[in-house]
Parts: structure tokens; C-alpha cells; sequence
């Protein structure tokens, strides 16, 4: 898995949503979502950025993007 991949499950959980729920969050089917948390596949630009609000986060921390060592 990627580390996107990896920080959508862990927030998906720690909100309490189902991958139904934010999959029609997004207007996707569930197997797109599930593709996004499976690393198959990512979201758009658009998509990331209605789930960085859905889960109050910003896109780097989304992404599992960190600056140390930069």
C-alpha cells in the first residue's frame, strides 16, 4: 500500500465512516473508493480536496507527506 492509501484507511476509521459513506461523499461507486484504499488507484485533485475537508486535515497530511528531512 502507499502512504496515501495507508492515511485514507486510518482516517476513514478514526472518523467512524463507512467506505459507502464517503464513497457517495465523493459521488463514486464503492469500488473506486475501495480501489483508493487498496492503493489500486487514486483520487483527483478535486476528490482530494473534498476529502481533506471531509476529514478536517490538510492535502499533505492526506497524502502521509511529512517535511522532516527535507
Amino acid at each position: 500500500m502507499s502512504q496515501f492509501s495507508d492515511s485514507l484507511k486510518t482516517m476513514r476509521k478514526q472518523s467512524d465512516k463507512k467506505q459507502r459513506e464517503v464513497a457517495a461523499y465523493l459521488g463514486i461507486n464503492i469500488r473506486t473508493y475501495q480501489n483508493y484504499e487498496g492503493g489500486q488507484s487514486e483520487p483527483s485533485i478535486s476528490q482530494l480536496i473534498k476529502l481533506a475537508d471531509l476529514f478536517m486535515v490538510s492535502l499533505d497530511e492526506l497524502v502521509g507527506r511529512d517535511w522532516i528531512g527535507l
